[in-house]
């Protein structure tokens, strides 16, 4: 025996078989389907759900508001600061410390035609408005703010999309910017 024999093959797939090996080619078996080439296609693109909503929300933008304006409600009727001003007298004008005291701000109605009537059916008397006036290509800007409001009249029959009135106790120089505003700009409301 020679010494290559002896000495046993570390890697035993390099020794020597001694067992006989079926047929060394076997013929491809008849079940499996031939090699093919894969068709091109265009790229998947995922991740596209996301322009649905933006889409759903631009052509939804009433029903977005409205759905704002409730929730600020429910968080405003939540505090105690927005129920301690239900039932309130009317606001009275602060005034610093070191100014002399004036007389006081005598308190007018005001009808308001606000835009958006959703919102006004969310709001009772005593509730404090900041009533905010929205021109097109312009910010907004408030007109009023911590308005109280004195009355919600029921709506009124054939005007749809007219907006709703309130009525808003206010200063009687705010009750004519409010009048001024309302005659160029939609108004809008927002809960204090």
């Amino acid at each position: 025996m020679t010494a290559k024999s002896r000495i046993p093959s570390p890697n035993p797939s390099l020794a020597p078989s001694r067992i006989p090996s079926p047929s060394p080619s076997r013929p491809p078996s008849a079940t499996c389907p031939p090699a093919r080439s894969v068709p091109p296609f265009p790229p998947l693109r995922v991740g596209r759900g996301g322009d649905r909503l933006r889409r759903a929300v631009r052509r939804r933008r009433r029903g977005a508001a409205a759905g704002l304006a409730v929730a600020a409600a429910a968080l405003a009727v939540g505090g105690t600061e927005a129920q301690a001003s239900r039932g309130s007298a009317p606001p009275e004008v602060r005034v610093s410390r070191g100014a002399a005291p004036s007389t006081p701000v005598r308190m007018v109605s005001a009808p308001v035609r606000i835009a958006d009537a959703a919102t006004v059916r969310l709001l009772r008397p005593g509730d404090r408005v900041d009533v905010v006036a929205a021109e097109r290509g312009e910010p907004p800007r408030v007109v009023a703010a911590g308005a109280r409001v004195s009355e919600v009249p029921a709506p009124e029959k054939g005007v749809e999309d007219g907006g709703a009135l309130v009525v808003l106790s206010v200063p009687r120089e705010t009750a004519r910017d409010l009048v001024g505003a309302g005659s160029v700009s939609r108004l809008a409301v927002t809960l204090c």
